[in-house]
């Protein structure tokens, strides 16, 4: 039954109150959920596909979530998580955490049992609430006559600046109950609109600034600001950073652009002297929850003007800023470009940077990430990169590996690169690219997972199998988890907990009813993958090297 058919049947028979929460989700946008169906979500997962939700079995809850982002960074609809009470909610903890900090829109969905039943009822029955609350935006226990608000809330704080997630907690019975009569009435919030004096500050300043450097994060990608981002820092002449999650938000070809920062340390030695050296900084849609210690207070407000624009106030104190907007970034950038005139109308006379210390940044980032030797994780990224195609959409998992790619990976467009990079989750690279590749069928999808993470997870080969999508999973196997092993020695620490045995992970891509291959120099990579863009099935593709190969690299 179509959600249409749904509707026509509600002229004679009352909804569900699990109908009326589907049917908001789908009017919002959203086409797949994700999850592990037990006795308590039957009639939810029911609704869902009535309402024209496909309902996707995966093989742990956490994965499901991931899967669901995956989705999200394609279609820009909110996850749907659907786990049963209990083990089934507990397993999508990590996953609700990391769509907290990462701001991804998500509604996680928990069958829990009746109150009556849990004031005598004590097996698998916990608070789900309590669970979630402190990683949660909201938490609610769906109502059957307040169906409607309780799911319109949930959406509109779920992609409400910042985004994340929203948990509501269905009881058996009251899923299955007649809804009450609920019609959104409200018109979605406008990005709010910057001060004019604190315009006005900000031109002054600009004006001013001999040399200007941007910071620019997630929250220009929630606000699909590239446009407006590119006519303001091309005006003014502004080299800019981004956070690894905002990589792409303007073409990384861009003579501007000095890539991604926060986790590598070897990028810092050449970015965070840039930064030094500034005397405006703009944080503009930056959030510093992606940025690891070395970005702590890495501006002096005492001899720097800096310029912090974002959605909401930040009161984290990562960073400080002489002067704050709290407002929507499209609209303060586009203010502070619209009808500036510089000199001679022309922004080739602006004195910025002039010893060119950026380019000799840019060009010494270049060439300290490039691939230096035959083989090894450097010049696995770079084979893919120059062999796959350049709209290819690539996922990453934590980890060595992770902090090398997102330095040198380039994006031509937001999201072309994905990952976790606020809570830094293992497995998630495998997960997301699968379903990266279920809502954009026709793209080349690749995941990058370290061996230790793909273990994690191996078993959602299976649901890849299932769904019949063809992502390219490259492994990178080296029988460690080496950026754990990396800093142990750098600490003079004994060797432990960080070896493990050399698998065959091709062999596993084909028992799951995929492709696998192993490839030990860059030939055999290049090959594998070109027969993999063509596979009508999975391929995994394990990359294998010598342990310590991360050493200087990162």
């Amino acid at each position: 039954m179509t959600q249409a058919d749904t509707a026509t049947a509600g002229a004679t028979e009352p909804l569900r109150a699990a109908d009326v929460l589907a049917q908001r989700l789908y009017a919002a946008g959203c086409r797949h959920a994700f999850g592990m169906p037990g006795g308590e979500v039957l009639t939810l997962v029911d609704a869902l596909t009535k309402a024209g939700i496909a309902f996707h079995l995966a093989k742990h809850e956490n994965c499901a979530g991931f899967m669901g982002e995956g989705v999200y960074h394609s279609d820009g609809a909110p996850v749907i998580l659907v786990a049963t009470l209990g083990p089934g909610a507990l397993n999508g903890v990590n996953v609700v955490a990391n769509a907290h900090q990462d701001r991804v829109p998500m509604l996680v969905l928990t069958g829990c049992v009746d109150a009556c039943e849990a004031a005598t009822y004590t097996h698998q029955v916990l608070d789900h609430q309590a669970v979630f609350a402190p990683i949660t935006k909201a938490t609610y226990r769906l109502d059957a006559k307040a169906a409607g608000v309780i799911a319109d809330k949930a959406l509109r704080i779920a992609t409400a600046p910042r985004s994340g997630p929203v948990h509501i907690d269905v009881p058996i019975s009251v899923a299955d109950a007649a809804a009450g009569d609920h019609r959104p009435n409200f018109a979605p919030a406008r990005p709010t609109q910057a001060n004019p004096t604190d315009l006005a500050q900000a031109r002054g300043w600009l004006a001013e600034a001999e040399r200007p450097l941007a910071v620019i994060g997630l929250d220009a990608v929630a606000e699909t600001a590239g446009a407006a981002l590119l006519a303001f820092l091309e005006l003014y002449q502004i080299p800019f950073v981004t956070t690894y999650k905002a990589k792409g938000i303007l073409p990384e070809d861009h003579p501007l652009c000095l890539g991604g920062a926060g986790l590598s340390p070897l990028a810092d030695r050449h970015l965070l002297p840039l930064v030094a050296e500034a005397d405006l900084i703009l944080a503009l849609g930056y959030d510093p929850i992606e940025m690891r210690p070395g970005w702590r207070d890495v501006w002096d407000c005492t001899r720097q003007r800096v310029i912090d624009i974002a959605a909401e106030d930040n009161t984290h104190y990562m960073h400080a800023a002489t002067l704050t907007i709290a407002a929507g970034l499209i609209p303060s950038l586009r203010a502070l470009t619209i009808g500036t005139q510089l000199a001679d109308d022309s922004n080739t006379d602006m004195p910025r940077w002039p010893d060119n210390r950026p380019a000799s940044v840019r060009q010494a980032l270049a060439d300290g990430f490039a691939a230096k030797s035959d083989w090894g994780p450097a010049a696995i990224i770079a084979e893919c990169q120059t062999t796959l195609p350049a709209d290819t959409l690539a996922t990453a998992d934590s980890g060595a590996h992770r902090i090398l790619l997102s330095q040198m990976w380039r994006c031509q467009e937001p999201r072309a690169l994905i990952q976790s990079s606020a809570l830094c989750t293992m497995g998630c690279a495998v997960p997301m690219a699968i379903g990266r590749k279920l809502a954009e069928p026709q793209r080349t999808v690749v995941s990058f997972s370290g061996d230790a993470g793909f273990l994690m997870v191996a078993g959602e080969l299976s649901t890849a199998a299932e769904l019949g999508v063809a992502p390219i999973f490259v492994v990178f196997v080296d029988a460690s988890l080496a950026l754990i092993d990396l800093k142990q020695r750098q600490r003079q620490l004994d060797n432990a907990g960080v070896d493990f045995g050399r698998h065959d992970f091709a062999a596993m891509g084909r028992a799951f009813g995929g492709n696998g291959v192993r490839v030990r120099d860059r030939t055999s990579l290049r090959v594998a993958l070109s027969e993999a863009q063509q596979a009508e099935r999975f391929t995994v593709i394990a990359a294998e090297f010598d342990r310590e190969a991360y050493d200087g690299l990162i």
